[in-house]
């Protein structure tokens, strides 16, 4: 090893290039079963290697400024990784497997010097990896946000039934998060259709207590600001209980037992009404 003590990791990786990279491709391949084709993986991780033995006397801290353009590999590596839907294991093991090529390489030599520079290089990749994994998860975490607050807007459709009528089926619980999606839902509806009756049915929501019932509430408030009226639909007899036993005043709103119930209501309301045809 011609280079300083604490860099010949570096000359360890640039005189083993040609059997690290096919091998490292190799190992990180086996574990994503064909998530990435070949030729994707050894492109990536060709970048990583070349990022890894980019010049000389760079000490081993990643979070040096010499490794500034490493890092920004890795990082771009943990973020792709997460909008791919990649699990924790097979994002971190594009990193990790490094050391499993190399130990495989050493394995056939007799070099205790080529030892000590694997047992820092070790090092090095287990910190370039946690570094990976934190971008990973911040990336996560993001993706998962995302993916709720869509689901969010997809559990909280507004249904015109009639002309001056729509109806809000919400399925699930109503925590204040959905509250504020499901109210900015229905006050858009009722601006966009000119709609005077609203129903919000709560036939999917399992359970009702002082928090879900403070939030309807809200909801119905806010809709009257709007001059719209509001009908509660899909109040059962294990929900009725509910609401006397823990003392839930609804007020003025009217309730009903079902859907086509509040339906009849809103429609007399509109100065409509609906006959049986002999």
């Amino acid at each position: 090893m011609s280079s300083q003590p604490e860099n010949d990791w570096i000359d360890l990786l640039r005189d083993s290039r040609d059997e690290v990279i096919p091998a490292w491709t190799s190992v990180v391949e086996a574990t994503l079963a064909g998530r990435m084709t070949t030729s994707e993986l050894t492109n990536d991780i060709r970048e990583i290697f070349d990022g890894l033995t980019a010049g000389d006397g760079r000490g081993s801290d990643i979070r040096a400024a010499a490794y500034d353009g490493l890092r920004a590999l890795v990082a771009d590596l943990g973020r792709t990784r997460a909008r791919q839907g990649f699990s924790p294991t097979e994002a971190a093991v594009s990193i990790f497997a490094l050391k499993t090529a190399v130990l495989e390489l050493l394995e056939n030599r007799a070099d205790l010097a080529a030892y000590q520079a694997f047992a820092k290089l070790s090092r090095f990749v287990d910190d370039l990896g946690l570094y990976m994994f934190e971008t990973y998860a911040s990336a996560r975490e993001t993706v998962i946000a995302q993916q709720a607050e869509s689901l969010l807007e997809l559990s909280t459709p507004v249904v015109k039934l009639w002309d001056g009528i729509v109806a809000l089926p919400l399925v699930g619980t109503l925590d204040s998060a959905r509250t504020q999606v499901v109210m900015e839902a229905l006050l858009q509806a009722l601006v966009d259709t000119g709609s005077e009756h609203a129903i919000i049915d709560i036939t999917g929501v399992a359970a009702v207590d002082t928090q879900v019932a403070q939030h309807l509430l809200k909801t119905v408030q806010a809709a009257r600001l709007l001059g719209a009226e509001c009908i509660v639909s899909g109040i059962r007899p294990q929900i009725a209980q509910t609401v006397v036993a823990l003392g839930i005043e609804f007020g003025d709103i009217h309730t009903k037992a079902s859907l086509s119930d509040a339906m009849l209501l809103a429609m007399r309301r509109s100065g409509l009404d609906v006959v049986s045809r002999a």
